[in-house]
């Protein structure tokens, strides 16, 4: 019979057997009772040590029955301590009984929950959605790599490009080595020469304006 029966009834059919919490109080009241108990024996025992004293060997027989009290009263403190003990243990696992009967009240709701969110779900379908998703992402991505290449330009080789500027440096180099070696077309003497007259001028003028109305005609 375990312990919790001897203090608290042996547990016949028919009996209200109590609650974890009326148990769990029970054993804080008793074990309050016996730390009374024991403040109020040890404070006896020091009562017994005194007298002891005080007899001493005038009053040797007064003495020793003082020192037997003592004795005595140690012994029922050492009872006391271990029922304490015991109590303290009885008291600890019915509030880890307590706890662990609500942390599995509460997975068994939690599992209760998730079979019903899942009773409709098959792991079939939840692979072929899978796939579905692995795929439409696959062809967004190459959707996305196909707009962002670059449309109407072909890559053109770069050492071309870099010949190309070595002949066009090589022009500029070349003019410039030509204008060096032109004479200047302003002669000494040219602004002493006489005009040109007005009126030849502006027969030049009529003419090449004869040729450009020709020529637009031409054209159309």
């Amino acid at each position: 019979m375990s312990a919790l029966l001897r203090i608290f009834g042996s547990g016949k059919k028919g009996e209200t057997q109590p609650s974890p919490q009326v148990a769990i109080q029970k054993l804080r009241d008793t074990a309050d009772m016996l730390e009374k108990k024991t403040e109020f024996i040890e404070k006896k025992i020091e009562i017994e040590t005194a007298t002891a004293k005080k007899c001493g060997m005038k009053n040797k027989r007064g003495a020793l029955n003082a020192l037997k009290r003592k004795k005595r009263l140690e012994t029922q403190l050492a009872q006391i301590d271990g029922t304490l003990s015991t109590i303290e243990f009885q008291r600890e696992s019915l509030e880890n009984a307590q706890s662990n009967t609500e942390v599995l009240k509460t997975m068994s709701v939690a599992a209760k929950a998730l079979k019903s969110a899942q009773q409709n779900l098959d792991v079939d379908d939840v692979h072929d959605i899978m796939d579905d998703i692995q795929e439409q992402t696959e062809i967004a991505n190459e959707i996305s790599n196909a707009l962002s290449q670059p449309v109407g330009f072909q890559d053109v080789d770069e050492d071309e490009l870099l010949q190309e500027l070595e002949e066009l440096e090589q022009e500029d180099v070349e003019k410039d080595l030509l204008e060096v070696g032109t004479p200047s077309h302003e002669l000494p003497g040219l602004e002493n020469l006489p005009e040109v007259p007005t009126g030849i001028q502006k027969q030049k003028v009529q003419d090449d304006d004869e040729d450009m109305r020709k020529l637009a005609e031409w054209a159309l």
